[in-house]
């Protein structure tokens, strides 16, 4: 009789989507790779709409060690200048080098092709903290 094999999968402990985004308080967003371990940082599409045209973005220092909270940059636009929170603690590993050339890549696209940074995550219960899509949008409505 043959052996059957066992093969074990992966358990995530996260209870988050592949591809799911988190917000903060403050209109950033992260969404994490498959692996649960680099996140993808950004504004919010609410928060891009309010900044008005993006002129200038002060991106992060690669290797920088952050906690959550942590200013990582800045954003400029004709009506104000915000800077930009890490949503969770961990080391900056790459920033989006498109937008110092094309800052309004925020405006048309800040959740998708505007992206601000990535960041190596050191505790994904960080990220399972933050808003839902749903408690954001009730958030952003009051």
């Amino acid at each position: 009789m043959a052996a059957i094999a066992r093969i074990r999968l992966p358990v995530r402990s996260s209870q988050l989507k592949v591809g799911e985004k988190k917000y903060t308080k403050e209109h950033e967003w992260i969404e994490l790779s498959e692996d649960g371990k680099t996140g993808t940082i950004g504004v919010s599409v609410y928060a891009a709409e309010n900044l008005g045209d993006v002129v200038y973005v002060e991106l992060p220092t690669l290797d920088l060690e952050v906690s959550a909270g942590d200013s990582i940059g800045a954003v400029e636009s004709v009506k104000s200048a915000s800077d930009i929170m890490t949503p969770v603690s961990g080391k900056i590993i790459e920033a989006n080098d498109v937008l110092q050339v094309k800052p309004g890549t925020i405006n048309k696209g800040p959740e998708g092709e505007g992206w601000i940074a990535r960041i190596q995550v050191i505790d994904e219960g960080e990220v399972e903290a933050l808003m839902g899509l749903e408690e954001y949008r009730k958030f952003t409505e009051e």
